[in-house]
C-alpha cells in the first residue's frame, strides 16, 4: 500500500522497515505437549527449570530466550544496542533483573500480555528512525508465578471458574535490525486503554476482547485495508470466549473476521489438556510470533501477519478494591519482502 505519510492516526508506517534477522522460544512442559512442539527452541523438563524458586526459573528463562534469539541472528550481546522487554509480575522483576545480566541500554515496558506486541512497535520505531541498529524485544510468563500473585497459591487447590484460562509458561525474544534477510516489520498501531467494566479476574478474554476490537478497527481505518488483505490475523490471547466475543463485536462494527484470523490463547493447548477457555499470560502470544508464525513467514506459507497482542492492565489491589479492569491492545504488521 503507498503512503506518503510516517503516521495515520493510531498507526506508524515504518519507511525503512525493520527486519526480524533472529527469534527464539522456551516454554514449559505443558506448553511442549500441545499442537506446537515441534516449533519450539526449547522445551524445559519441570517448570522449576532448576531454580528455587518459580520467579527465578521465569528470570532464567527470559534470559535463555535472549540469548537464544542472539544466536539465532548470529549476532553477539554486544551487538545489541538496546533491550526492551516486560512481564506480568510486580515491577516487571522478571525482565529487570535478567537485564542486569546483559550489558545492553535497557527499557522495560508493561502491557500485561500485550507486551511483545508493545515491545515490537517500540522496538520497530527506534530501529526505522536510526537510533539503534539492533533491538531485542522480549517478554515471560509463568503459570506459577502468575497463580501466586494474581490469584491464589497452588497449595490451596483453588477451583478454577469455566471462563479462565490457563497462564502460559514461555518466553519468547525477537531481534529486530536495520539490515538482513528474513520478515519486516511494515507498521505499527499503538492501542488506547478500553474499559467495559469487566470485573470478573477470571474471565479475562471478556476484559481484552473490545480492547482487540478498537484497535483491529483503528487498523484498518487507518490503514485503508480489510481483515481479506492479510494471510493470518492473530490476537493474543482471548481464549475461546474471548474469540466469540470479538468476532461479534467486529461483525456488529462491519468487519467480518474469516477462517484466516485465530487466537494465540485458543491454539496454543491441545483440546485434551485442562486448561478451560485456553492460554493467557505475556509468554502465550510470544510463544507463538516467535516461533510457528516466523517460521512459516519464512516457509513462504504467510507472507502478511497482522498480529495483535492483547493485555489486561489489572492489579492484585485494583481488582480487590471493586474496580474494572482496563485492556490494552497493540498491533504489527509482519510482512515478507516482494521480490
Amino acid at each position: 500500500m503507498k503512503n506518503q505519510k510516517h503516521r495515520e492516526n493510531q498507526t506508524i508506517y515504518f519507511k525503512n522497515k525493520p527486519v526480524i534477522i533472529g527469534n527464539y522460544t522456551i516454554v514449559g512442559p505443558k506448553e511442549g505437549e500441545g499442537p506446537f512442539s515441534d516449533y519450539f527452541d526449547y522445551i524445559m523438563k519441570k517448570d522449576d527449570f532448576g531454580e528455587k524458586t518459580y520467579e527465578m526459573a521465569e528470570r532464567k528463562m527470559i534470559e535463555h530466550a535472549v540469548i537464544g534469539a542472539i544466536n539465532s541472528a548470529k549476532l553477539t550481546p554486544n551487538q545489541i544496542d538496546m533491550f526492551l522487554a516486560g512481564d506480568l509480575l510486580n515491577q516487571i522483576i522478571s525482565s529487570s533483573y535478567a537485564a542486569r545480566q546483559f550489558d545492553m541500554t535497557y527499557i522495560g515496558v508493561f502491557g500485561a500480555c500485550s507486551t511483545m506486541a508493545e515491545s515490537l512497535a517500540l522496538g520497530a520505531t527506534f530501529v526505522d528512525a536510526g537510533h539503534f541498529n539492533n533491538v531485542a524485544c522480549a517478554t515471560v510468563s509463568h503459570f506459577s508465578t502468575a497463580e501466586r500473585q494474581f490469584r491464589y497459591p497452588l497449595e490451596l487447590g483453588n477451583q478454577r471458574p469455566p471462563t479462565a484460562q490457563w497462564t502460559v509458561t514461555g518466553s519468547g525474544c525477537t531481534i529486530l535490525s536495520n539490515s538482513g534477510i528474513g520478515p519486516r516489520v511494515t507498521m505499527a498501531t499503538f492501542g488506547k486503554v478500553s474499559d467495559y467494566g469487566v470485573c470478573d479476574v477470571n474471565n479475562m478474554g471478556a476484559a481484552m476482547a473490545p480492547a482487540a476490537m478498537n484497535t483491529l478497527i483503528a487498523h484498518f481505518k487507518d490503514t485503508k485495508t480489510t481483515p481479506e488483505d492479510y494471510d493470518l490475523i492473530v490476537t493474543g490471547d482471548l481464549g475461546k470466549l474471548g474469540v466469540e466475543i470479538l468476532i461479534d463485536l467486529m461483525e456488529e462494527n462491519g468487519f467480518k473476521l474469516g477462517i484466516n484470523y485465530c487466537d494465540c490463547g485458543q491454539i496454543i493447548y491441545d483440546r485434551s489438556q485442562s486448561v478451560l477457555m485456553g492460554g493467557s499470560g505475556c509468554g502465550c502470544s510470544a510463544s507463538i510470533l516467535n516461533s510457528y508464525i516466523l517460521q512459516k513467514m519464512r516457509e513462504g506459507v504467510y507472507n502478511k501477519v497482522l498480529f495483535v497482542a492483547t493485555g489486561a492492565l489489572l492489579s492484585t489491589l485494583s481488582c480487590q478494591q471493586g474496580d474494572s479492569i482496563p485492556g490494552i491492545a497493540h498491533a504489527v504488521v509482519i510482512e515478507n519482502e516482494v521480490k
